[in-house]
C-alpha cells in the first residue's frame, strides 16, 4: 500500500525505488548510482574523482554523533511550529502527517524572487524559526566551522589553512514531505561576482532515504555547467554588456529564480544525461565544483523523515571571490 503522502504507483525509478522530481517520476534510463568515496582514500585518488565527475561524495566524513546533535538542535527550534508528529523526538524529524505540507515550506526552493520569503501566512511561524536557526550559535559557530571539514577542503584543494576560507553566508534547508524540490542549477550562477574556484560543501544533517529528497547530480553535469556558463558569457557579450553588467544579467535560459530548470526530469531527457542518486547518512558530505549540476528529489519518505541538509562553501581567499557571501543568509538580499 502505497504511502499516504505518495504520488500513484509507476515504474520504479531506482533500485526498486520511485523518485519523483518537480515535473514527475523519474524514468529507469533516468537514474543511476551516485559514486561514493572514502575520506581514508589517497589524495591524489580523490581530487582525482573530483576533478572527472565534478563531485566527490565522501562517506562518513564528520562524526556521526555532531551531525546529530545539530539536527536534535534544529528541530528542537523548529518544534514550536508544529511541524513535528506529537510522541516524536526532535532529532527523529518526523513529520506531523496530519498537517498541510504547504504550511511548511522549505527556505531557498525557488520562492520568487530567487530567495524570496517562502508560503503564505499560515507558514509565517514556521519560516521565521527556520531563518533564525541560520542566526544560532550551535549552527553558525560551531557546526558551520566544524574544524574536520575545513581541514579536509584545506589538503583536498592544496589551498592550505591559510588560505582555505569558510564563506559566512550558508543555506541551511529543509524539505517536509510533499513539499517541493530543489530545482537543477549550478552553484556558479550565484557565485558570479568571483572567480570559479568555490567549493561547496552539501551536508546532509541526519540519514536520508533514497526517497526522503536528498541531492543529486547530473552525469557530468559540471562539464555541462561550463559549457552553459560559456553560452552566456557569449551572449552577454553580443548584447553589449560589460563584464560587471553580465555579473547580473541572466542566462535566457534560466529561471527568474537563476535556476536552469525546475523540472529535472525534462532537463535530463533535453541533454541525455542521467540523474546520479543516493541514500545519505549522518556524516556524510558531498563536495562540488561550482559548474556541477544539481537538483533534489521530492520528499516521499515512507516514514515521514524531514529532509534536512546545509550548504557550506569554501574559497580560496588568495584569490578574487564573491563577497556579497560576507554575511549571514536573509530573505531577499540578492544573491
Amino acid at each position: 500500500m502505497p504511502h499516504a503522502l505518495s504520488p500513484e504507483q509507476d515504474v520504479p525509478s531506482f533500485a526498486g525505488q520511485k523518485l519523483y522530481v518537480n515535473d514527475g517520476l523519474l524514468k529507469p534510463d533516468q537514474a543511476s548510482a551516485l559514486r561514493q568515496s572514502s575520506p581514508d582514500m589517497p589524495l591524489e585518488e580523490l581530487r582525482r574523482r573530483y576533478n572527472e565527475d565534478g563531485y566527490v561524495f565522501l562517506k562518513g566524513l564528520l562524526p556521526r554523533g555532531d551531525v546529530l546533535r545539530a539536527r536534535e538542535e534544529y528541530f528542537s527550534m523548529l518544534a514550536p511550529s508544529g511541524v513535528l508528529k506529537p510522541g516524536t523526538q526532535p532529532v527523529e524529524g518526523i513529520f506531523d502527517a496530519d498537517k498541510n505540507p504547504a504550511d511548511f515550506p522549505g527556505i531557498g526552493a525557488g520562492a520568487a524572487g530567487g530567495n524570496g520569503r517562502p508560503g503564505d501566512e499560515t507558514a509565517e511561524h514556521f519560516v521565521n524559526l527556520a531563518l533564525q536557526a541560520h542566526y544560532a550559535d550551535w549552527y553558525k559557530e560551531k557546526f558551520c566551522k566544524h574544524p574536520v571539514l575545513k581541514e579536509f577542503v584545506a589538503r583536498m584543494t592544496g589551498w592550505g589553512d591559510e588560505n582555505t576560507l569558510a564563506v559566512r553566508r550558508s543555506l541551511l534547508r529543509n524539505n517536509t514531505p510533499g513539499n517541493k524540490a530543489i530545482g537543477v542549477h549550478y552553484d556558479q550562477i550565484f557565485l558570479r561576482h568571483g572567480e570559479p574556484t568555490s567549493v561547496t560543501a552539501w551536508v546532509p544533517m541526519g540519514d536520508v532515504s533514497l526517497t526522503g529528497g536528498g541531492l543529486m547530480y547530473l552525469e557530468n553535469g559540471h562539464t555541462l555547467g561550463r559549457e552553459v556558463e560559456a553560452d552566456f558569457t557569449a551572449k552577454a557579450k553580443v548584447s553589449g554588456l560589460t563584464d560587471e553588467e553580465a555579473k547580473y544579467a541572466f542566462n535566457q535560459n534560466m529561471l527568474s529564480t537563476g535556476l536552469l530548470a525546475d523540472g529535472a526530469r525534462e532537463y535530463s531527457e533535453t541533454f541525455n544525461r542521467r540523474w546520479l542518486v543516493t541514500s545519505y547518512e549522518a556524516g556524510d558530505v558531498v563536495l562540488h565544483n561550482p559548474f556541477a549540476i544539481h537538483a533534489s528529489t521530492m520528499n516521499y519518505d515512507p516514514c515521514n523523515v524531514i529532509r534536512l541538509g546545509t550548504d557550506l562553501r569554501f574559497v580560496d581567499a588568495s584569490k578574487p571571490w564573491d563577497k556579497r557571501w560576507d554575511k549571514d543568509y536573509e530573505f531577499n538580499d540578492g544573491v
